[in-house]
């Protein structure tokens, strides 16, 4: 029998979740300056490995790291860390609101890739979903229009390339623990990121002023995937789509009190169309489910 969704318990979750990729996102543009995104994402991991660690030594959660999927943890957190490189370039080029809203097109991917790799049906209410999401895209991008056009393309590819993650951690999470999941996460991203890092010799130290930025960044990181993980374990995604939703006016304020950025109209409604084509997608494949 499945659980009654606990609404309030998933917007509790959700409001953490909103918290910390805001959090990330500010501490991030601080970070840019001094460190490009291949170091911020070396040191953010290695942040967040220390505290898996620490948090499974307390709680006796080690044992549930597991290396029988190693290849699939591997194609997760190689598309994961791809994709947090393009968002983290792309952060200090585009207006908070657009780099956000670009990046909930990720669902829309998701859905293509399902059908060409995963076998699942073309349905009409997925054609629809997808146009839906393309159109919404173009509204806030607006190309051509308005924006830095290398940052709006880094975006939409970071959307891209999180899908491919999406896709897999749904697959891990059918054998994989929430903490074996998190566990590599931080380990073979703090491998990639020392990898990419230290390709030409040069790795930047940052300065003790960039320093809390840095350890913002990847305890955020690490809070607002918990956050958004249990608020889907407690609720369904047609109740916390809406709420994760709520991320793109919170950070369009955010980005117009702190970088005097003009709240776009185009961008707000943009991300509305993106939104209607997720969520029908969601709630189509919901009551398929119920029925």
């Amino acid at each position: 029998m499945t659980p009654h969704p606990r609404p309030l318990l998933a917007a509790a979750w959700m409001l953490g979740a909103l918290i910390a990729f805001s959090t990330m996102a500010v501490a991030g543009r601080a970070v840019v300056p001094e460190l490009d995104s291949f170091e911020l994402m070396m040191y953010r991991s290695f942040i967040g490995l220390a505290i898996i660690l620490a948090i499974g030594l307390v709680f006796g959660k080690l044992s549930e790291v597991r290396f029988h999927n190693l290849k699939l943890h591997g194609l997760r957190n190689l598309g994961h860390f791809t994709g947090q490189n393009l968002w983290f370039t792309a952060l200090p080029l585009i207006p908070l609101a657009q780099l956000f809203a670009l990046e909930f097109t990720s669902p829309i991917w998701v859905v293509i890739f399902a059908v060409l790799f995963a076998g699942e049906k073309v349905t009409g209410i997925r054609v629809l979903a997808v146009a839906l999401g393309f159109v919404g895209a173009l509204l806030v991008a607006r190309p051509g229009l308005e924006g830095d056009s290398f940052g709006l393309i880094l975006a939409a590819a970071s959307a891209n390339v999180f899908a491919v993650s999406i896709v897999t951690t749904r697959v891990l999470t059918r054998t994989e623990s929430i903490s074996g999941i998190l566990f590599w996460l931080t380990a073979m991203q703090a491998v990639f990121g020392m990898i990419t890092t230290g390709w030409d010799g040069d790795i930047a130290w940052p300065s003790l002023a960039v320093w809390p930025w840095v350890f913002l960044v990847g305890i955020a990181g690490l809070v607002a995937h918990t956050c958004l993980t249990n608020a889907l374990a407690v609720a369904p995604a047609t109740i916390v789509t809406p709420m994760d939703f709520m991320r793109l006016p919170a950070i369009a304020l955010i980005g117009a009190l702190f970088y005097n950025e003009a709240i776009n109209i185009w961008v707000l409604a943009g991300a509305l169309v993106i939104f209607a084509g997720n969520y029908l997608n969601i709630w189509v494949e919901t009551r398929k489910h119920v029925s």
